[in-house]
């Protein structure tokens, strides 16, 4: 009980809980934007899996860990630029095509990984390097808070900055209410002269950058690893986030931070050999984010017409 009690305040679980956040802050923000275009994505797993891998082989075969972070938000784009042309050109039916680009995914990402390092199965394993922590002079001396907030990751502090700045961009610009008006009524933004078809591809490719920099933070910040299941559930659970966040900025970095602090706690359990069932604290997001929908049917923000596909002419 004791073990228990000391990791709840333990501070290197809070500081471990700010960088798990990370990739789950960076793509819920991403989704989140999606969404708010009118376009379900579920396929952030898949994302996050193939940007992981772009970040880590270019980081590992050009030794650059800047050109590595590029080529995870490239892969990310990419990926999304695929879901863009099949739900908002074609429109595939949204749900079926995120399955099937997680599918798609993470299969092209292990495929590659195993064409690059044939031997990594024969006990060799890859590794690239990392990013070193962005200490913050003076504030990362204080004791306990400076090693909790201000000894992370320099895209930490980004994705923490990004959340203002979007939510000034969402709801005090002309093109953020264009954006949000796309997911709630896309025949009334059509009849206004706005692309509706333009709008999702641009809420996409944002999406796409952000759960890109998601798998590389997973790559070339916190492990210099890649294996299959890298993105163990973040993509999930970023959708998780969202939902559990009502769709709005300030609750979504509350959530990604409280289920971050949840794998960091267990992650602790488990070194410290406290026998509590760790699986019940991974299922945590998912049960409370159908507590969330059952608490805010009512006052739900979730866009009208999220997961439609939208044709021309309709009413």
């Amino acid at each position: 009980m004791s073990d228990i009690l000391e990791a709840l305040v333990n501070v290197g679980v809070l500081a471990s809980a700010i960088r798990i956040a990370t990739p789950l802050l960076l793509a819920a923000l991403g989704e989140m934007v999606t969404e708010r275009a009118g376009v379900l994505n579920l396929g952030i797993e898949g994302t996050i899996t193939v940007s992981a891998f772009g970040s880590f082989v270019v980081a590992d075969k050009a030794d650059s860990l800047w050109l590595g972070v590029l080529s995870g938000v490239g892969a990310g784009v990419l990926l999304s630029l695929l879901m863009a042309v099949l739900v908002s050109s074609i429109k595939v039916e949204q749900v079926v095509a995120g399955l099937a680009l997680n599918l798609f995914g993470i299969g092209m990402a292990f495929y590659l990984f195993r064409a690059f390092y044939p031997q990594s199965g024969a006990g060799e394993t890859p590794r690239s390097d990392t990013f070193d922590f962005a200490e913050i002079p003076l504030l990362s001396d204080v004791p306990a808070v400076g090693e909790i907030v201000f000894s992370q990751h320099w895209l930490t502090y980004a994705a923490v900055g990004v959340c203002p700045l979007l939510w000034y961009g969402l709801n005090r610009t002309q093109f953020g209410l264009e954006l949000r008006s796309v997911g709630n009524n896309p025949a009334a933004c059509d009849m206004r002269g706005i692309n509706v078809t333009r709008m999702q591809y641009l809420a996409l490719i944002f999406g796409g950058s952000m759960a890109g920099l998601a798998g590389a933070f997973l790559s070339v910040f916190l492990s210099g690893l890649f294996f299959v299941d890298v993105a163990a559930g973040r993509g999930w659970i970023a959708l998780a986030i969202v939902i559990f966040g009502n769709w709005r900025i300030g609750r979504i970095l509350a959530g990604s931070l409280f289920f971050g602090y949840l794998d960091a706690y267990q992650l602790s359990l488990q070194a410290r050999g406290v026998d509590v069932p760790h699986q019940l604290l991974l299922a945590l997001p998912f049960v409370l984010t159908i507590a969330a929908l059952v608490v805010n049917r009512r006052r739900s923000h979730e866009p009208l017409h999220l997961g439609v596909p939208y044709f021309r002419g309709e009413r």
